[in-house]
């Protein structure tokens, strides 16, 4: 009787007992019934599929950005081929239909324009330039005028004749590089007539700039090496700076004058330039001189 009570107990308490799984991937270290792993599983695996879904979206998004990337590189260069075939149609036009050889900084030569220079002959080139070439020659016909206004001077100085050559050249070198620039600048379409102001300045300050190097290297060799007096070196200081200013200020104008008066700037500007600093150049050397000279007390 005793032994059959105690089989009945233990058979109760083994029905009511839960039941223990082992499956991979849960945490062991404790019981956990059935339905709880069921839903333990099912939770898991739809993570997996989330994770999957995800990773396949990202990947399509990534494929979707590289293939607009293209096609956006691919317009780009369309686009960009488009406007620059628009734009050397344009310039050829503009370039057909100026006038004054693109001289006024709107556009480039013609190839028509820079044949003609070699397709023209000898005769019809030196006819088109003699004009002005005979203008500006009766225009230095002022420099002998100068020297003879001078001429006690001179006589009494004859070191500042030693320098004369050297000061014309110099002027027409400083000049010369000045409309050179500008010219370039105008034919290639950098440099307009609206900005002739601020060239002209630029371009007078740089003229200051390099004629004051220039005269403290050149008088003191005038001075200890080719021996000449104090008071013309002294001049030379003063004259390179003042001749350097109105080669480049003339050299920077000019040729904006003619664009706006019509003229071919590389027919005119350069010796006009030349012309103009011979003149002035020279009146102000002799001025130079005599505020100097009085400085010192020396006789005129």
């Amino acid at each position: 009787m005793y032994i059959a009570i105690v089989l009945l107990f233990l058979s109760c308490s083994k029905h009511q007992t839960s039941r223990t799984h082992f499956v991979k991937g849960i945490n062991h270290g404790f019981t956990t019934p059935t339905f709880s792993i069921l839903r333990q599983r099912k939770k898991m695996s739809l993570d997996n599929d989330d994770n999957k879904k995800s990773s396949s979206a990202l990947g399509e998004l990534k494929e979707t950005i590289r293939s607009q990337a293209k096609e956006i590189e691919r317009l780009k260069a369309q686009i960009g081929s488009s406007d620059s075939g628009g734009l050397k149609k344009k310039a050829a036009s503009s370039s057909k239909s100026s006038h004054g050889g693109g001289h006024g900084g709107d556009c480039e030569l013609s190839e028509q324009e820079l044949a003609q220079y070699l397709n023209d002959p000898f005769y019809k080139v030196g006819m088109h330039r003699v004009g002005w070439l005979g203008i500006f020659l009766a225009s230095l016909s002022a420099t002998g005028l100068i020297m003879k206004v001078f001429e006690e001077t001179l006589e009494k100085h004859i070191e500042l004749a030693l320098f004369v050559p050297l000061l014309a050249g110099h002027g027409g070198n400083t000049g010369g590089q000045t409309v050179g620039t500008i010219l370039s600048g105008l034919s290639a379409g950098t440099v307009k007539v609206s900005d002739a102001p601020r060239v002209v300045w630029k371009e007078a300050m740089a003229g200051i700039m390099s004629g004051t190097i220039l005269g403290a290297i050149v008088s003191p060799i005038a001075y200890k090496i080719l021996g000449v007096s104090f008071h013309v070196a002294a001049v030379m200081l003063f004259t390179l700076p003042f001749i350097s200013m109105i080669a480049s200020t003339l050299g920077a104008m000019i040729p904006f004058i003619c664009v706006i008066v019509h003229l071919d700037p590389s027919v005119i500007a350069a010796p006009a330039m030349t012309s103009l600093v011979d003149v002035v150049g020279l009146m102000g050397y002799f001025m130079i001189a005599n505020y100097v000279f009085k400085f010192y007390g020396l006789e005129l």
